[in-house]
Parts: structure tokens; C-alpha cells; sequence
């Protein structure tokens, strides 16, 4: 897991942390695309698993979604590897937590990969 140290949130009584706790912190991030729009992302390692929930705020308007495929790939590639796979959860319905309504997270193993279904099970791939 990688850990984008330039976004970590230092100077905060409780989120605040330092390269010391590892990838466990709150990172805010600068959206790639939506000037004054940010990605809150806490992220941390343990009991076998890489994680981080994200979501999205802005400095000018109360955001009420879900990050997009598109963000949720570009925070992937934040804080994992292009070759590395990384998974969201369907949990059974008595196993939800919802803390945040607009909160999605990603999830890397750390002791095994995940067997992955052939694409074709998705569609075709792009030919360059």
C-alpha cells in the first residue's frame, strides 16, 4: 500500500497522525478534475487487510453522492499499484455498517489474491 505522505492530515486533535503510524491516517486529497471538491480518505492496515472509505466533500457546496468508477479508480491508484487488485464488498445485509451515507471503501488482502473472473465474463476488451 502506498501512502501519499503529502495529504496526510497532521495537525488535527484526533485525525491527525504522522508517516509513523504507516498507512493508517485521514488523507484529504484535491479532486483531479473538480476545482474546491476533495476526497476524505481514512486509510489503515490490519488483521490481514489494506483499507480505505472514501468520500467526497467540496469548499463551496454540500456534496450528497457517492464517488464515482472513475474516482474510485483514481483513488486506487493513490494508495495501490496498477497491477494490484482491489475490491468493494456486497456484504450480506445483516453485516452492513453505514456510518456515512455518501462512504464507499476499497480493499486490498494482504495474504492471498483475490481469483479473478475472466473478462470476457465483463465484455470485450479495448484492441489498441
Amino acid at each position: 500500500m502506498k501512502v501519499p505522505e503529502k495529504y496526510r492530515l497532521k495537525n488535527h486533535p484526533v485525525l491527525g497522525s504522522d508517516a509513523s503510524f504507516g498507512c493508517n491516517g485521514f488523507f484529504i486529497i484535491p479532486h483531479y478534475k473538480i476545482l474546491d471538491y476533495f476526497f476524505n480518505v481514512q486509510a489503515s492496515d490490519g488483521l490481514g487487510w489494506q483499507h480505505v472509505s472514501v468520500t467526497l466533500y467540496s469548499t463551496r457546496i454540500n456534496v450528497k453522492r457517492c464517488c464515482t468508477w472513475e474516482e474510485m479508480c483514481f483513488i486506487k491508484s493513490v494508495f495501490w499499484e496498477n497491477d494490484e487488485t482491489v475490491i468493494q464488498f456486497h456484504p450480506p445485509k445483516s453485516e452492513y455498517v453505514n456510518n456515512h451515507p455518501f462512504c464507499l471503501h476499497l480493499w486490498k488482502a494482504e495474504n492471498f489474491e483475490f481469483p479473478l473472473p475472466d473478462s470476457l465474463m465483463v465484455g470485450l476488451k479495448e484492441t489498441a
